[in-house]
């Protein structure tokens, strides 16, 4: 198992959640080789590579998400995987002691075995690298599926990304492989300028050093009548309404992909709304998990979605953990990739 650490892990850590369930293992951004199925399973076998998915497919004829072409969000298992069990409810992990262990997003990939739903299993080529291809189970792929699947960014058109994480550089990769001809990349960090454009940013901005409101400086100074098309990737609310209010009057949409605390609430004057405008969110970018995932490992395998520039931090073993956890708190760290094998 390879594991590639998200913030949310991290938010989740940290207690700010709060519907997290303690003790847990966390990790939901893995590479893995089946090592065992239980009864019943077909559509993996020992030995098979797989990529744990939060956003599970269940695949069923009578599941009305499965089966439109709308949405990606099965609830076959959301009740369970919500509570920290298996969909029978049980808990598969427990400690030194006895005691058992909560399951994590349906995941639980921070460690060396992990006990999955079948449905939640993309089935993946085993010539891909787990410790490259495991950012397919969120950040990577949530970044290019908002903007291929969500958004739909066609060619020529301009783009605004705000927050330049992993997920936002997906955005603006996914955004400069769709043809977009203008990419503002919008950051506090100027240090991560420099990646931003090698993937695809025309132009680089960061807040605190403009005048005013950001949004009216994109609206304005940067483009007219804003961007075809926003994203927020920050999870900050007044983030979220300025990536809205920077998008073009009469046809501009913005995309929410950050995931904001608890409790906490999007507001704007709704004449953004009556011109025209278009707020929307996305799930792990729209894509059936265990249908389109195998699809992006594939593109990665022929050299046409690379995607090794993320991992910007390698450790080996459970021992080193939390080595990860504290790359991820640096600033500099995109993803920090842990491998649990040899």
């Amino acid at each position: 198992m390879a594991n590639a650490l998200c913030h949310t892990d991290i938010y989740t850590l940290e207690g700010h959640d709060p519907e997290g369930l303690f003790p847990c293992i966390l990790g939901h951004e893995a590479g893995c080789i089946v090592e065992s199925v239980g009864e019943g399973v077909t559509s993996v076998a020992p030995g098979d590579h797989v990529i744990p998915c939060y956003t599970p497919q269940c695949c069923e004829y009578s599941c009305i998400f499965c089966q439109s072409p709308k949405t990606n969000l099965c609830p076959k298992i959301r009740s369970s995987q919500g509570s920290g069990v298996m969909p029978d409810g049980t808990k598969r992990f427990k400690d030194a002691e006895g005691k058992e262990i909560y399951h994590f997003m349906g995941c639980s990939t921070m460690s060396e075995y992990t006990v999955l739903a079948e449905i939640s299993c993309a089935k993946i080529d085993p010539k891909a690298d787990l410790d490259k291809i495991c950012l397919f189970g969120c950040g990577v792929s949530t970044g290019l599926g908002a903007v291929w699947n969500t958004c739909k960014v066609e060619v020529n058109s301009s783009v605004a990304v705000f927050g330049l994480g992993a997920v936002g550089l997906a955005v603006i990769q996914g955004a400069a492989m769709a043809g977009a001809s203008k990419i503002i990349a919008v950051d506090i960090n100027p240090s991560k300028f420099e990646i931003a454009k090698q993937l695809g940013a025309t132009d680089c901005v960061n807040p605190k050093d403009v005048e005013g409101p950001i949004q009216k400086h994109i609206a304005g100074a940067m483009t007219q009548w804003g961007v075809d098309y926003s994203f927020d990737c920050t999870g900050n609310t007044q983030v979220m309404r300025s990536a809205l209010e920077c998008s073009h009057r009469g046809w501009g949409t913005s995309c929410i992909i950050g995931v904001a605390a608890s409790g906490h609430e999007i507001s704007t004057r709704p004449f953004q709304l009556v011109t025209g405008r278009v707020w929307k969110g996305t799930a792990f970018g729209g894509f059936k998990s265990r249908t389109d995932v195998p699809v992006l490992v594939n593109r990665y395998v022929d050299g046409s979605l690379p995607i090794d520039h993320f991992i910007t931090h390698v450790f080996d073993g459970v021992g080193e953990t939390s080595k990860a956890i504290d790359a991820l708190h640096g600033g500099t760290c995109l993803r920090a990739v842990v491998k649990y094998f040899e």
